[in-house]
C-alpha cells in the first residue's frame, strides 16, 4: 500500500450501501467536504437526515451499472456479495478506485485510522487485516497528541510565513531555524500556556532581524485551555 493524503474536496465520491458501515464512510467524505452519492433503498437515520437537508444524493434504489458514473473514488458497503461485486466490476471497468468493506483483498485504498487536530493528521493502517488494532492505536495517540499540538501547528504556520516572506532571513539555513524553534519543551510551554517563556525562546531563536509578535497569535488565534 502506499501512503497518501487526498484532497477530495468537491470531488464524487460514491458509496454503494445505507447501513452502519456505509454512514461511518459518509461521514468521513463529508468532513472531508467531499461531494457524496449514496445508492441503497435503505437508510440509517442519520443518512435520511443527510439526504433530507440536501448534504448528499441519494439513488433510493438498488445498485445499476451507471451508478458510479463521475466518480473519484467508491465504497462498497453493503451486506450482499452480489452487489459488493458489481460494484467492484464496474468500478474496475471504469478505471475507479474501490474500497470494499471487510474485504481488504479486493480494496484499492483502505481508510486509515485517523487523529486529527485540526491540520495535523496522524494515520494509522494495518493494510485492512486488524482494524480494530488500528483503531486501538488510535486511541492510544489521541491520548498523547492533544489539542495544543493544533496550537503548536497554528504557530509554526505563522512563523513559516513570517520568516520566508522576510528578507533578512535569505541568509539563514531556514530549515536548521524551524528544528531550532521547535525545542523539546515547547509542547509542554503551550500546553500550560507559559507564553512569557515561550516569547523568550522564539527571540532567542529568531534573533533581533525577524520580529514575531506572539502575544497577537495568542490572543486571537489560540482559544484559553
Amino acid at each position: 500500500m502506499y501512503p497518501v493524503s487526498l484532497n477530495i474536496e468537491g470531488k464524487l465520491c460514491a458509496v454503494a450501501g445505507g447501513g452502519n458501515v456505509a454512514e461511518r464512510k459518509v461521514l468521513s467524505l463529508l468532513n472531508a467536504r467531499a461531494s457524496v452519492r449514496i445508492i441503497s433503498p435503505q437508510l440509517t437515520e442519520l443518512l435520511s437526515d443527510l439526504t433530507a437537508n440536501g448534504s448528499v444524493e441519494w439513488r433510493n434504489r438498488g445498485y445499476r451499472n451507471g451508478d458510479l458514473d463521475g466518480a473519484l473514488l467508491v465504497f462498497a458497503a453493503t451486506d450482499n456479495r452480489d452487489v459488493q461485486d458489481a460494484v467492484v466490476r464496474d468500478a474496475r471497468k471504469a478505471g475507479l478506485l474501490v474500497n470494499v468493506a471487510d474485504a481488504p483483498d479486493l480494496c484499492d485504498f483502505q481508510v486509515p485510522a485517523v487523529v486529527r487536530r485540526e491540520s495535523l493528521n496522524i494515520a494509522v493502517s494495518t493494510n485492512g487485516t486488524s482494524p480494530a488494532l488500528a483503531a486501538k492505536i488510535r486511541r492510544e495517540l489521541e491520548d498523547r497528541y492533544g489539542d495544543e499540538y493544533a496550537d503548536l501547528l497554528r504557530l509554526m504556520s505563522r512563523l513559516r510565513a513570517r520568516i520566508c516572506n522576510d528578507s533578512s532571513s535569505d541568509g539563514i539555513d531556514r530549515k536548521i531555524l524551524f528544528q531550532n524553534i521547535l525545542h523539546e519543551d515547547i509542547i509542554h510551554w503551550i500546553r500550560g500556556e507559559q507564553w512569557e517563556r515561550l516569547s523568550q525562546h522564539l527571540d532567542t531563536v529568531l534573533g533581533p532581524d525577524i520580529h514575531f509578535d506572539l502575544r497577537e497569535l495568542t490572543e486571537k488565534e489560540i482559544k484559553p485551555r
